[in-house]
């Protein structure tokens, strides 16, 4: 094990990653908290803007989330950048901040609504209801409709006013220019005395109003969609006791540290068990109900709960290094990221305002040109403005994304972008990897078979080939290194090669050993090869091992299946994806293990065995060159090609840092299951994004005709486009209901 670091005092993770500007592909990235945006359309202006920048290279900004994500060449810094968004009349804050203007934003708006509900209702009452009326009662209106379509409606109509200084316009001004509309033409009529003495006074306060209230639901839905990610950020303890009784804050925290953790306390980082047993609820973190014992030498994660023991930790990852703080990094990139199908979105919001703006006018035009009343002509193109507000079409795409990324977070599957979601709706096949992913992983040598070997040459060569394994890596040669105990005085080892997918060559103590497959062999008897394949057909591994070129004897390694491969497999087929199981194991264990998880029930199920590292890539290849969607599941830094290659690449969390980086999905569990809990759960966040688009685009083409015939009055229009945006709300909130199989099945 390599030394553990010096000591040193590391940022807290959510600082590191507020600075965060690191380069990718040989871009540097920028991330901006953008306060003051009221609608898709800001977010859309905000792009625009920053792309035109020539040192920039793309910006991607996302309403939902208040966050702008820019990709540069590394000659512009956050000032300019912040500037540029500033320009526009928006606020760029500290994301440590952003919770705090959230809430403040929040009051606000409850402060206005509150106002104008209370100065409404009694508005209406007496606009509509003619026993209501009194003497001078439209003077009575007037002054109740006045603060509330000025003082309410001010967050409308300060985002108008920034917005023409752009030449632009957003959705906000369409509510600006109708709630307006309505009052000025009120006291034209009221003042002037013209026409038939109609006012509208109540028509400009109860669109505010409603639209308020869509408004207010819309922000409160946004930081609940917001809830799972700042939960798992505060998930962590704020100190650790240290082995010495001194209590440090965790920020102080330094690889190599060694700290005490009691019975009910949080791990305050990640760490490897010194001493002590216990078992730990890791549930917050994998979405794993049931505690995982835990003993020396055992790794424990950040933020889990040590349930009845007393343990000592020696701290290997700290601040933005650990689990919990890339499961918080990933989750914040990917509900800042953008489907493809949010292009179609953003181009219609971008051009929607000034066609419900045209559409208006020519719905005043013909009304007036048809020999309507001026009353009736103006109310027409008021209720096209107001129904023409795409809010919902705004929120479909990128509130779906956060409540959905961030279920997945609290049930430990990291969705690592919109892109993802898209990905796994043509999946049709998943390959999974056997050793770590469909097994344990932790392989152990249960038997050795010599034949008629003399008791004298089998420990000889169980000595030979323990000494040569230990220079490999790989999971079963460690498993035959440890099958004895080592030396005092180590063998000397010379000639050592590791040739991938056969085995180990080696000078050891001046005799060579092959450790490794039947074709690593000069020569393999009858005999040798007899009791191989009786190993084989029982599901254990079978590893030769001989001096100068011949088999002599066999090591039986096993791998335990782990028990929920099985309802995985099922899972799986349980959504029509066909399996394959893929190893580089020898094909009489592969098919005993893909036989007891289930592997071959459904028609289109596979098994290949005896792949090489290097060929799982080209193995995804050839699927795919069929014409089939393939998604990869694996956990070694062998897979990271395959699950680059896939269409969807998934990451076993407990396997290597190269694999997770490669893959589009990461499941921090080792549990199989949850790689069914994320396609199910991928494929129910896309149908609902889609959904969202379906209603808000037929309800934008159904209503607006409607208005401008004049069907749909001022108010019912208002109160029709803040229930259209409460339907998107309501409908992406249902993805925090998900559980999937594991909660179902355990």
């Amino acid at each position: 094990m390599a030394a553990p670091a010096s000591p040193q005092t590391p940022l807290d993770a959510q600082t590191q990653l507020d600075v965060q500007a690191h380069v990718d592909n040989g871009l540097s990235r920028a991330d901006l908290s953008i306060d003051g945006m009221t609608c898709a359309a800001c977010a859309s202006r905000i792009q625009r803007r920053l792309g035109k920048l020539d040192a920039v290279t793309e910006a991607r900004v996302n309403y939902a989330n208040g966050k702008a994500v820019i990709s540069h060449d590394g000659s512009i810094d956050d000032a300019v950048l912040s500037s540029e968004v500033e320009a526009l009349g928006y606020e760029v804050i500290e994301s440590s901040e952003t919770e705090a203007a959230e809430a403040r934003r929040e009051a606000d708006m409850r402060q206005r609504l509150i106002v104008a509900a209370a100065l409404t209702i009694p508005t209406m009452l007496i606009s509509m209801v003619p026993a209501f009326r009194f003497e001078g009662w439209r003077w009575v209106v007037a002054a109740l409709a006045t603060p509330v379509v000025l003082w309410s409606g001010w967050y409308f109509h300060r985002a108008t006013i920034l917005n023409l200084r752009q030449r632009s316009t957003t959705m906000d001004t369409l509510v600006s220019m109708g709630s307006l509309s309505a009052l000025i033409w009120s006291f034209v009529v009221l003042l002037g005395d013209i026409g038939d003495g109609h006012v509208y006074f109540e028509t400009g306060a109860v669109i505010i109003t409603l639209i308020l209230l869509g408004k207010w639901f819309e922000l409160r839905a946004k930081r609940r969609s917001g809830d799972a990610i700042r939960a798992l950020a505060e998930l962590g303890a704020p100190s650790a006791r240290l082995v010495d009784g001194r209590e440090v804050p965790l920020e102080h925290l330094a690889v190599g540290m060694q700290f005490t953790v009691r019975p009910g306390e949080k791990i305050a980082t990640d760490g490897v068990v010194i001493d002590g047993t216990s078992a730990v609820d890791a549930s917050m973190v994998t979405g794993e109900p049931v505690p995982v014992e835990v003993g020396p030498g055992d790794e424990v994660i950040g933020a889990t709960i040590n349930a009845n023991g007393s343990l000592v930790v020696e701290a290997t990852k700290v601040g933005a290094d650990t689990a919990l703080a890339q499961i918080v990094r990933l989750v914040d990139q990917a509900q800042g990221s953008r489907a493809d199908v949010q292009r179609l979105a953003d181009r219609v919001s971008a051009i929607f305002v000034p066609f419900a703006i045209v559409a208006a006018l020519v719905t005043l035009a013909v009304w007036l040109l048809l020999g309507n009343p001026a009353a009736d002509a103006f109310t027409a193109a008021v209720a096209v403005l107001i129904i023409a507000c795409p809010c919902a079409l705004g929120l479909a795409t990128p509130l779906g994304i956060m409540v959905g990324t961030g279920r997945g977070a609290q049930l430990g599957i990291i969705i690592k972008g919109g892109e993802v979601l898209e990905d796994t709706r043509a999946i049709e096949a998943v390959v999974v990897d056997k050793t770590g992913t469909v097994t344990e992983g932790s392989m152990a040598v249960a038997d050795v078979l010599a034949g008629a070997l003399s008791e004298s040459d089998k420990a000889e060569i169980q000595r030979l080939a323990a000494a040569a394994e230990s220079r490999s890596e790989h999971p079963i040669a460690q498993a035959i290194a440890s099958s004895i105990e080592v030396d005092a005085e180590p063998l000397e080892i010379e000639k050592f090669v590791n040739t991938p997918g056969s085995g180990v060559t080696a000078t050891v103590g001046g005799t060579e050993i092959r450790v490794g497959r039947r074709s690593l062999f000069d020569h393999v008897s009858a005999d040798i090869a007899a009791l191989a394949t009786a190993a084989e057909e029982t599901g254990a591994t079978a590893v030769l091992a001989g001096r100068r070129g011949v088999a002599e004897l066999v090591f039986v390694v096993t791998d335990t299946i782990k028990a929920t491969s099985a309802d995985a497999i099922a899972a799986l087929h349980d959504q029509y994806l066909t399996v394959t199981l893929l190893t580089g194991d020898n094909t009489n264990t592969a098919a005993s293990v893909a036989k007891a998880v289930g592997i071959g029930t459904m028609s289109g199920d596979n098994v290949i065995a005896e792949v090489f590292p290097d060929d799982k890539a080209a193995v995804i290849r050839e699927l795919q060159a069929s014409g089939t969607r393939v998604a990869m599941v694996g956990d070694g830094i062998n897979d990271a090609p395959a699950l680059a290659q896939a269409d969807l690449g998934i990451a076993v969390g407990t396997g290597t840092d190269v694999a997770i980086e490669a893959s589009d999905l990461t499941i921090v569990s080792g549990d199989l299951r949850a790689v069914a809990d994320a396609i199910a759960l991928s494929r129910w966040t896309l149908r609902t994004i889609k959904g969202n688009l379906f209603w808000a685009f037929a309800y934008n083409a159904a209503a607006i005709p409607l208005a401008a015939l004049g069907v749909l009055s001022p108010m019912i229009a208002a109160g029709a486009m803040g229930l259209s945006s409460l339907f998107v709300v309501s409908n992406s909130l249902r993805l925090r209901r998900f559980t999937g199989y594991r909660h179902t099945t355990t």
